[in-house]
């Protein structure tokens, strides 16, 4: 768990929560789907707030931010994310965002390009096609070896559980933000090609997203980079410390 340095902003009708860990050039963290900033993050945070200032955000619904009547879209939750850096005074920061969260900060680079300075996509599809026919056909879930296992879900059922403002509302809530990526359609060529921000693009080997896919995302960002973890599931990607400090390291300086 990481030390828990949180509080929280009134933003677009939401009760945000986020956390400040650390001092110096800032980044921004978004977490995964149904996820909280621990279950992504709490062992990339202590290295990253070594050098810099850690900003990690819970998106609508997830962990201690409750849900609103308000659809998830990408368009909203970039909004909030820009939203709360202009009540942290923050005009431009580096983003870090991970499947859910990736998406969104994919769509902040695009929706807000002023305010973004290094974007890292991890586990990102651009179009519907890029994930796996596995992750898209619920009848295809059960024998997949890259979905989150049932010890995953009943991991995120507890943080929920422990630290929601409204415990019982998790299968609402499981169902209203399963569908967000699964409904996504997409950015044009056009509009991948337009993001100003260097990007790295970052993905497990076995991961939701298929590799030729994140390697058109790479072709499509002017001057991105591409980062392949080995040996690695979608659930895994935010742990794999010790290979993502250096390629970081080097990506944000």
């Amino acid at each position: 768990m990481t030390t828990s340095t949180g509080t929280y902003a009134q933003v677009n009708g939401l009760n945000m929560y986020y956390e400040v860990h650390g001092a110096g050039r800032p980044i921004v963290l978004l977490h995964g789907g149904l996820l909280t900033i621990d279950l992504s993050f709490a062992a990339l945070i202590p290295a990253l707030a070594a050098t810099r200032q850690v900003i990690a955000v819970e998106l609508q619904g997830h962990g201690r931010t409750a849900d609103i009547e308000r659809a998830i879209t990408f368009e909203n939750l970039s909004d909030d994310v820009v939203a709360l850096l202009d009540q942290l005074g923050t005009a431009r920061t580096d983003l870090f965002g991970f499947s859910l969260g990736g998406l969104t900060a994919t769509q902040t680079a695009i929706r807000h390009p002023d305010r973004v300075d290094r974007l890292v996509a991890a586990s990102v599809h651009f179009r519907p096609d890029g994930y796996h026919p596995e992750i898209r056909n619920p009848a295809l879930h059960a024998g997949s070896t890259r979905m989150p296992t049932a010890a995953d879900f009943a991991e995120m059922q507890r943080a929920y559980a422990r630290i929601a403002p409204d415990p019982g509302h998790f299968g609402a809530f499981m169902a209203k933000t399963s569908g967000v990526a699964m409904a996504f359609e997409g950015w044009s060529d056009d509009a991948l090609g337009a993001i100003t921000a260097p990007t790295l693009v970052l993905v497990g080997d076995h991961d939701f997203v298929r590799l030729e896919h994140a390697g058109q995302m790479r072709e499509l960002i002017p001057g991105a980079q591409l980062a392949v973890l080995p040996d690695c599931t979608h659930m895994a990607v935010t742990q794999r410390v010790a290979e993502l400090i250096p390629m970081l390291d080097r990506f944000l300086a």
